[in-house]
């Protein structure tokens, strides 16, 4: 009879990251990885203090190549905006020890997508109060398409 032996869970939920990170610093390659990651997300993490919040929470840096920095955002609102602010971040970045020439702007739709998820949706019922209000209000209103829309919401409300 053969049991099946289950793995042991690890205690520290870190202990995985950690064996992930000494094992890519073991050797040469995986320790060039490591530092590219670990330059991208600090370089990151300045960007995003320079940033107005609404940039902020979009903006993903991409890639640094010498010394030009890549930033990649969903959409051409956001890159015209941070084409405008790229002087004064560049400027930003350099006083905090960063030494870049360059910023360029990609547009990545795709990271829209990943950060929208449908939320759901939560629908509270009219109460009587809010009805008769409606209702008084589509009797005091003259024909036209307010007077419709407010006909058709109190149609839908009073069927459910």
């Amino acid at each position: 009879m053969s049991r099946r032996i289950k793995p042991p869970r690890p205690l520290n939920k870190e202990l995985p990251a950690t064996l992930a990170v000494s094992w890519l610093g073991s050797d040469q390659h995986g320790s060039q990885v490591l530092t590219t990651a670990r330059n991208l997300l600090a370089v990151e993490h300045a960007t995003k203090k320079v940033l107005p919040p609404s940039l902020a929470l979009v903006c993903r840096v991409a890639r640094i190549d010498r010394q030009q920095m890549t930033l990649a955002v969903p959409s051409a609102a956001y890159a015209s905006k941070l084409r405008q602010l790229a002087p004064r971040i560049l400027q930003l970045l350099n006083d905090g020890g960063w030494n870049l020439n360059e910023i360029n702007v990609r547009v990545q739709a795709a990271l829209l997508q990943s950060r929208t998820k449908a939320a759901p949706r939560q629908v509270e019922p009219m109460d009587d109060n809010a009805l008769d209000a409606f209702n008084e209000l589509q009797d005091n209103l003259p024909p036209g398409p307010l007077a419709d829309a407010i006909k058709r919401l109190l149609a839908h409300h009073r069927k459910t």
